[in-house]
């Protein structure tokens, strides 16, 4: 899926990849990682790849968040599944025109920057089309982790995907069984 090489960093969305998807969620209490989370995280560790997560929080925009309750929550996502080597957070609203709100690139390049690579040497794990359109426009590789939420066009759009979290790290490593291709 690589072409190769591993990436260097892998980029995750958070909500619906990392840990369950709890709408607007300011409730650290309420972070629980998704099956194989810490398994895949710990591989790409093992293999030297740096980790990083890229997150629209669009309900500090919305009035439903603080950036100290993002900033909480994110808190227990490190202590369950860090350390994480970079953190990009978009806290706008749809319409409000940033750069870095998923699908624009800012988050994906914003990331990169921080780490000191081109996009080109990341991947971009998220669970809808907004990540993988990030990951187009920066000009990482995207890789789909469907979930019960992801819509079905999404899934059929997306270059790479993989059924599970640990699958897309396999492919991304190029051990075990690689990330499906979508067809085209």
């Amino acid at each position: 899926m690589t072409g190769g090489r591993p990436p260097a960093a892998v980029l995750f969305d958070r909500d619906g990849t990392l840990v369950e998807d709890v709408p607007y969620n300011g409730d650290p209490g309420r972070v629980t990682p998704v099956p194989g989370a810490r398994a895949a995280l710990a591989l790409l560790r093992r293999h030297g790849v740096r980790t990083g997560v890229v997150t629209n929080q669009s309900g500090v925009a919305r009035g439903l968040l603080t950036m100290d309750q993002v900033r909480r929550v994110n808190e227990r996502v490190e202590r369950l599944l860090g350390p994480f080597d970079v953190w990009a957070v978009c806290p706008h609203g749809p319409d409000d025109g940033c750069r870095c709100r998923k699908p624009a690139p800012g988050l994906v390049l914003a990331a990169a920057g921080d780490l000191g690579l081109s996009p080109a040497r990341c991947a971009v794990v998220g669970d809808i089309g907004s990540d993988m359109a990030a990951a187009a426009a920066a000009g990482a590789l995207g890789v789909l982790v469907p979930t019960s939420l992801t819509r079905p066009e999404e899934v059929r759009r997306a270059a790479h995907r993989a059924p599970d979290l640990l699958a897309a790290v396999r492919g991304l490593l190029g051990a075990g069984r690689p990330a499906e291709r979508s067809p085209r």
